[in-house]
This record gives C-alpha cells, sequence and structure tokens, in this order.
C-alpha cells in the first residue's frame, strides 16, 4: 500500500504515544523478573488501584480480543450464553474466537448504535433453568460502542441492575473506555466499578500504547485462579515490563485522558466541517472519537486515493473515519479539503 497523508481509518493506526515510548525504554534496563514478577508491574498495578480503588484485581494481556475473550472465559461455562449486541466486537470482529474459546453461544440483540437495553433482554430470560437452551450468564456491552456512542452511567447502572435481577454477570469491553470517560466526564471508577460492572476489558492499545491492555476484576473472589484462565489463552506475556510500564506511562498524570479528550475534540471538528457539506450525511450522533457518513461511491473511491479509512456500511455508502491522539487541526482541515474536491 503506498503512503497516505494521513489515516483516519482506526485510532489503531496512531503511532505509540512517545511518552509511552520513553517508559518502555527506561524500563529496558538490565534483568527483570518475568512473567509479572517485577518492580514494573508492580507500579503499574497500583497506578490501577488509583484508577479503580484498592479492592479490585488487575491482570495485564497483550491484545483486546485476548482480554474480552479470557475475561469471558473465566466467568462462564461452555453451556453459558454472552447477550451482546449485534455490532458488538465480539461478534463481528474476533474470528468467531469468542465461540471457539470459550464454547459459548453469543445471544445478539439488535442494535442501531451498539447500545442494548434490559427490555430487549428480559425475553431472552425465559431460558433460565430450561436445559434444552443456552443458559445466559453474561451482559456483555461496549464501552464506547463500535459506533462511537456512549453508555451513560445511569444506562450501564440500568443493566447492572437488570444482571442482578438474574444472577448473571456484566462485562464491559473498554477497548476505547478513555474516549467514553473523556466523552461523560466522569471517572474511571464512576462509569465502572461504582455502575455494577463485574469485569473490565481495559484498552490501551487504541489510546497510545503499543499493545497493552488489562482484565480488571472489581469482584476479587470473581478473579480467583483467573492466572490459570489467562496463561491457557497465551496471554501471559513473559516479558511482562514492557506491557506494564505502558499502563505506568498511560495512568500518569492524566494522559489517557488527555489523549482521549484531543481525539474526542478532532472528531467533533471534523463533524462541525462536514455537517454543512453537500452530498455528506452523518449517521451517528458524534460523541467520541469516530464519525460515520454517508456519500457517494464515486466520491468515495476519490478520497481513498489520498486517505486511508474503511467502508462501514457497503449497501448504504457508509464509512468510518476515526481521530486519534495525534491527528492534528491542519488533518482535519486538509482531509476536509479534499472531501470537498472528491464531492
Amino acid at each position: 500500500m503506498k503512503n497516505m497523508i494521513k489515516s483516519f481509518a482506526s485510532d489503531n493506526n496512531a503511532p505509540v504515544h512517545e511518552s509511552v515510548i520513553r517508559a518502555i525504554a527506561e524500563a529496558n534496563q538490565g534483568d527483570a523478573i518475568g512473567y509479572g514478577d517485577d518492580v514494573h508491574t508492580l507500579k503499574a498495578e497500583q497506578k490501577f488501584r488509583e484508577q479503580f480503588g484498592k479492592d479490585i484485581a488487575v491482570y495485564f494481556v497483550c491484545t483486546g480480543t485476548g482480554a474480552n475473550v479470557s475475561a469471558l472465559d473465566h466467568i462462564t461455562r461452555s453451556y453459558h450464553a454472552v447477550i451482546c449486541s449485534n455490532k458488538a466486537h465480539l461478534h463481528q470482529d474476533e474470528c468467531g474466537a469468542p465461540e471457539k474459546y470459550i464454547g459459548c453461544k453469543l445471544l445478539r440483540l439488535p442494535s442501531e448504535d451498539g447500545k442494548i437495553k434490559p427490555e430487549q433482554m428480559r425475553p431472552l430470560m425465559h431460558s433460565l433453568g430450561f436445559p434444552h437452551h443456552a443458559q445466559p450468564k453474561v451482559i456483555s456491552i461496549t464501552q464506547a460502542t463500535e459506533l462511537g456512542r456512549v453508555y451513560s452511567v445511569e444506562e450501564i447502572r440500568e443493566i447492572s441492575r437488570f444482571a442482578n435481577e438474574y444472577d448473571l454477570y456484566l462485562h464491559m469491553d473498554g477497548a476505547r473506555i478513555a474516549n467514553a470517560a473523556a466523552s461523560l466526564n466522569v471517572s474511571l471508577e464512576e462509569m465502572t466499578k461504582f455502575a455494577g460492572v463485574d469485569v473490565l476489558s481495559f484498552g490501551g492499545t487504541k489510546n497510545g500504547a503499543m499493545a497493552a491492555e488489562a482484565v480488571v476484576f472489581f469482584n476479587q473472589d470473581l478473579a480467583q485462579e483467573y492466572e490459570y484462565t489467562r496463561k491457557q489463552s497465551m496471554q501471559l506475556i513473559s516479558k511482562m515490563r514492557y506491557i506494564s510500564a505502558q499502563f505506568s506511562a498511560l495512568l500518569s498524570n492524566d494522559l489517557w485522558l488527555q489523549n482521549a479528550r484531543h481525539a474526542n475534540a478532532m472528531a467533533a471538528l471534523l463533524a462541525d466541517k462536514i455537517s454543512d457539506i453537500s452530498g455528506v450525511e452523518i449517521t451517528q450522533k458524534v460523541e467520541t472519537n469516530a464519525v460515520f457518513a454517508m456519500l457517494s461511491p464515486k466520491a468515495i473511491e476519490k478520497l481513498k486515493r489520498k486517505y486511508f479509512f474503511y467502508m462501514w456500511d457497503a449497501t448504504r455508502n457508509e464509512v468510518r473515519w476515526m481521530t486519534a491522539f495525534n491527528t492534528t487541526e491542519e488533518d482535519i482541515e486538509n482531509f476536509v479539503d479534499a472531501l470537498k474536491e472528491a464531492l
């Protein structure tokens, strides 16, 4: 692929933040005990406790899929079912890994914005206690959703209350949790632990890290023996200090929040500048760092000659444009100029 002026395809395409690179370099001094028994990992664990409280259990892994799959595998049995949106990363973008490695059935609920509601889940509860049906055990929500939308704290609490009513667990896929917290202007703890989330897949990679994700349990009893699940899930990294150091950098001096706020602000700027352009229709409310829009196939083809981005729904010519911590106002201006030219 030829070099592009700038990628608007995904925050995964952004570079690693320079502070994270420095933290990795600083960790790269001498020997350190492997598999997480090192001072860098202890420091990173403490950083998580500063954000989420002392009574958590946190484990570092290297991929978002690994975080989701290992977390869900640990709290389910093969005859259980996981309730999620039909837009969920679990369903659409993990190549069947949840079904293969967890063995659970995914019960997918229709959603236009990636969010699901208790009233959609209630009919599924009729399967409870009936041995011919997979047993609902976990509700998995994505914060922010795959369409850039955000659950309010009260919406999460409502889902948690529903989960408690039926003895279900609440899992949060937080690949872009930083962007959601920045959008809501709430603490990470308020949006997760205090809202009733049981287990969180915490994303660092999309927020400026290299390959750093975490699984956070808010009930330490639920976390018992997860270290074995992590190993079986092939997510226990030998040179753990290089993952841990990244989290220490992101969670120091609110770097995670600064990165997320900037990415969100750039998406808002992009949405504002294209909102009045004839031939472009924004299809989702812009709440985080994603802009979804429809435009003509011819314009999409022309724009892709200069910029890399993804088609979201080819059936209606809907594309996704994403910003990151390193997106500049100049990047937005240049992209908008190219868009106008393509139209």
